[in-house]
């Protein structure tokens, strides 16, 4: 009898009431996210509301002690790595490399998923290296030692090794940590080709609601361990939201140049000005 193909499940990357924390401390309880296949999801929230910790439950850097993390349906703990390392990149916060590694041989590493016994290093894994490299700008560093790069660059190195594993799911943990506004903007113009042009589904957590509401297809809200309002961010950046997930009294007005949401906090008493 020829077997039936399972169903495919809603969302490929899922959090399902899942109790997270270290060491003791809990910083969420029944929490459940849902993230939209070929989306650019962005995660915010105030410090230590959650966001980081439950990316790293999505990556499976951090295991739930109640709930699941499901990837393609199945529970993401008991995948083999390897499988996971094919599906899923991810840019940590921080990391770091081996010393004396250079910037080539750093973003070569994220071809590992992709070897084995009967699969070797070959010219389309130095096509991805060389691609990946060019993407982030960071092909004339090839072969600079990473410890001696900027925090800017040693971002844009990751990232690159993070785009030579050739994930359908990336997950970005506060990627614009150390860069320049100008570098901000570069690298989130960078995530969104990769969403549209590129077939990928991004995560990533940032600290900047106004970038987040411009490149996000999708917003997740976060206070104190939940999710106070997810969806579209022009249907859900509201000033209400801000002040209820921020404490930040604002207005909300269209971004003049993408015509997203634009958060204007409130002004502070006004100074007298001389005559």
């Amino acid at each position: 009898m020829p077997s039936v193909p399972l169903p495919r499940p809603a969302t490929r990357l899922a959090a399902h009431d899942v109790t997270l924390g270290y060491r003791g401390r809990q910083v969420a309880e029944g929490l459940s996210v849902t993230v939209p296949d070929n989306s650019f999801t962005v995660i915010i929230g105030p410090n230590a509301c959650g966001k980081s910790t439950l990316l790293r439950a999505l990556a499976r850097m951090l295991k739930p002690t109640q709930g699941s993390v499901r990837l393609d349906g199945r529970a993401i703990t008991g995948l083999p790595a390897r499988q996971v390392a094919r599906e899923l990149g991810l840019l940590a916060q921080s990391s770091t490399a081996p010393d004396g590694i250079t910037v080539a041989e750093l973003v070569a590493r994220g071809r590992y998923p992709h070897q084995g016994l009967f699969r070797q290093w070959s010219p389309r894994d130095e096509e991805v290296v060389a691609e990946s490299m060019a993407a982030t700008g960071v092909q004339e560093l090839a072969g600079r030692p990473v410890d001696e790069l900027s925090g800017g660059q040693r971002q844009r190195v990751r990232l690159a090794m993070c785009l030579a594993q050739e994930t359908p799911l990336l997950l970005l943990d506060e990627p614009t940590t150390y860069l320049d506004l100008a570098h901000q903007v570069e690298l989130l113009d960078l995530c969104a080709r990769l969403h549209e042009t590129g077939g990928r589904t991004l995560v990533a957590v940032l600290h900047d609601l106004n970038q987040a509401a411009r490149y996000a297809t999708h917003l997740i809200a976060m206070r104190d361990g939940r999710v106070v309002a997810a969806g579209e961010p022009a249907r859900i950046v509201t000033a209400d939201l801000v002040e209820q997930v921020f404490g930040l009294r604002c207005r909300v007005i269209e971004d003049p140049e993408s015509g997203t949401p634009l958060v204007v906090p409130a002004a502070r008493q006004r100074r007298s000005v001389p005559v």
